[in-house]
Order: C-alpha cells, then structure tokens, then sequence
C-alpha cells in the first residue's frame, strides 16, 4: 500500500486559494485534558493563525473524555466541554472549535453538527494531530488530510507487521509527518515501509514562554513526566522494546547521589497528592512505591496532577533551573531522532535542557543550552557546563528554541513539505 505519486495541492485545491486556506486541527484535548497536551494543541492552533489560515478545532475520536478531577474515564462530558470552551475562548478561538460526542448520537458541542459538517466539507487542510483520529467519510472530504505522528516508532513497527488497522488509517491521509526526524536513516532501526514520512518538529508559539526573570540559583532542575505506562511494548527482532519511562529513570536513579543540584520530578500519579506523610494511603500502590524509591535516592517528588492547568504548568517550567528527564526506550536504542514538546517548551523559556539522546543531535545543536546524555557522567559533565555560565547557557537555550522551534519557522516548513 503506497501513495500513488505526488499530489499536486495547487490544483486539487483551485480557486479556494483565492481566499485564506480554511484548516482544522484534529486533537485529543478533551480526551487527554491536561496542561501538556493542550499546550501542544494551542501551538499549532495559534501558529497556523499567526500564518494567515482561517484556523479550527475539532475533537472527534470517538473515545471517551478523562476526567482529571476525578481522574477517571467518564461517560459524561460537561467537564470536557467547559474545559474546551473556556481554553478556546481564552486563546481567542472562540466560535472556531467542536467537541463530538462519543456515542451513537455523536452530539456536537461548540460549533452545530450542521456547522461541522459544512466545516469539513469547506476545510482544505485537515492536520490530524497526534494521528489518534481514525478518519471517517465526512473527513476524507477535506482534500490535503495530514497525518502528524508526535509518538513515532510503534506505528512503523505495526506497519511492518502487516496491521492493516494501521496501514488503512494512514492510508485515509494526504501526507504523513513524524516527530521521529532520523526515520529512513541508516542509523535509525526503525522499519520505514509503504509512507514516505516528513520530518518535523514542535512549533512553540515563542512569546507564550519569555521568561521575565531568570530563576534563583537554588532552583531545581525538573521535568514533567509519566512514571509507569503499559500497553505498548513490543518485541522486534528478538528484542523487547518498552514504553514506559520508569525503566529509563531506573538508569539515573542514583544521580542525586552524584551532584549536589536539587533534582525534582513532577510525576502522573494515580490518586491523590503526595506531599506529606499522610498522602500515602491515597496513593496507587505502584506509585506510592515509586514515590518512596526516588525520595530515598534523593530525588524530590511532586504530583504532576497539579500542574493540570495551564497556567502552573508553564510557570512550572519558567521556574524551574532547567531539565532533566529521559526519553522512552523505543527512541532511545532505535534512535528514531525524537524529542519532546515540552522539552522545547524548556527551552523557549531558556531553561537548559539535558535529556537522553534518540539521535535529536544530529538535527538540534547540542553542547550549549541543549544537553544530550548516554551516560550518568554526560549529565554531570552537563551540570558543570551549566554551572561555569549559566546565563550564557540560558541564552543559548532561548536562542535554540528561536532558530528551530518558532511556531511560524516549523509550520512554514510543514506547509511547504505538504506542497501549499
């Protein structure tokens, strides 16, 4: 299954170029309502306005919404849908998104069903982001529907096996873009078959990030991250390849053993905060014994749960002295050149960043404000670099996130690779 040759955009689209190309941002927001995911929604949103598109949002997977509040899957999506409209209205997209119901009624919150489906059948750009919307009839209306993959790896390796649930998806689309930028290289093991896949990267909307002060020397070195995931290891080769982070923070478990700069990690956990003695009780059992094993390394444990909004989630970050954090270990020894959003929200705030290498170096410049580590001793190697100028470090951080993570340079080279 391949797509039969090069698709020429100007002509499919015609006279619709006479006036602002009308596009729609399939996301997950409602589904995954967390600081995280909505922040990398909005970059894309605001940066394609910011391009001169007449720019919406759709949320129609079909799944039902989480609620963080009560930290549950739920069948009920008041919470879902105040969330979309006080976000989308905050950010100025008011009027210009809709939330689809999961059920047969397939009810539309924001925007009318009617008002939807015109909206597909008028839409010339369909980004569907994060690639979690399966494609219905209504969708394949819109003429350039582009597959944006921010989780590579898993998909290539379904491809390769033959899944045709996955081959027919990314079949449904015009184009298909990764996050995974070493793809098709010679040093990535990652199988690449029937899709040619575009490299690309997060745009970060840049002014959202200006920090106005830089953060106190006794600041922590954070990140912001899942502990435990399952559902999606798999074997290839003969090897087992894993998901979940807690197995690449097992590998740096003692590095607050070997520096004395204050480490912090703001961890997804399963019930309840963890600060203080009496929280253990409300804790998941995996993750109460998680919490215990990084205190007792040395590491300062906070829940990410809190950071939910939007607004302490960046300030989170803005505080922060920089990161640390690790990559998952699919990226990692398959070297499919990933790397992550909020990392590059780091950055944008000029807060270094020292994360784990999946062969991101050979595309981003690393030596100064970026960091990438194979070893516990690049780490520490990192801290000192970062210790001998941390203001130039700062600024080199800002300065990455200026020349390759600006919202309008990303998007401009998507636009350009999708031929519009």
């Amino acid at each position: 299954m391949q797509i039969a040759g090069p698709i020429n955009i100007r002509r499919v689209l015609g006279p619709r170029r006479a006036r602002p190309l009308r596009l729609i941002v399939l996301g997950i927001i409602g589904g995954t309502p967390v600081a995280g995911v909505i922040w990398q929604a909005l970059h894309y949103l605001e940066g394609f306005r910011r391009l001169g598109f007449d720019v919406y949002y759709v949320e129609d997977t079909g799944t039902w919404p989480y609620h963080p509040e009560k930290n549950t899957v739920t069948g009920d999506c008041t919470y879902t849908v105040g969330a979309l409209a006080r976000i989308m209205n905050d950010y100025g997209f008011a009027g210009r998104w809709a939330y689809v119901e999961a059920t047969r009624g397939r009810r539309c919150y924001g925007l009318s069903q009617s008002s939807v489906r015109e909206l597909f059948e008028e839409a010339d750009v369909l980004i569907n982001l994060t690639a979690s919307t399966v494609l219905r009839d209504e969708h394949l209306d819109v003429p350039v529907r582009v597959y944006l993959e921010t989780d590579p790896v898993l998909p290539q390796i379904e491809i390769a096996k033959g899944n045709k649930s996955f081959l027919d998806s990314l079949a449904a689309h015009t184009h298909h873009l990764s996050y995974g930028e070493n793809l098709g290289a010679p040093d990535c093991a990652v199988p690449v078959e029937h899709f040619h896949y575009f490299p690309t990267r997060q745009p970060i909307v840049l002014d959202w990030w200006t920090a106005p002060q830089p953060p106190a020397t006794t600041s922590s070195y954070t990140t912001i991250a899942n502990w435990r995931q399952s559902g999606k290891d798999f074997d290839w080769k003969g090897q087992r390849y894993t998901w979940s982070k807690h197995h690449e923070f097992g590998k740096i478990l003692d590095l607050p053993q070997r520096t004395s700069q204050p480490l912090e990690l703001a961890l997804a956990l399963r019930s309840g905060a963890v600060n203080g003695q009496n929280a253990w009780s409300a804790l998941d059992h995996e993750d109460a014994d998680a919490v215990r094993l990084l205190r007792r390394h040395g590491w300062r444990v906070v829940n990410a749960l809190d950071l939910a909004e939007l607004p302490s989630y960046r300030n989170y970050i803005v505080s922060s002295r920089g990161e640390v954090t690790v990559a998952k270990d699919q990226n990692v020894r398959m070297r499919s050149g990933w790397f992550s959003d909020r990392s590059a929200c780091y950055l944008a705030a000029g807060r270094p960043v020292i994360t784990q290498e999946t062969g991101f170096s050979k595309f981003l410049p690393c030596g100064e404000g970026l960091f990438a580590f194979a070893t516990m001793e690049d780490i520490l190697t990192a801290f000192e670099r970062i210790d001998a100028d941390e203001r130039g470090q700062r600024q080199a951080a800002r300065a990455i996130a200026e020349e390759y993570f600006k919202a309008e340079n990303v998007l401009r080279r998507l636009i350009r690779d999708i031929g519009l």
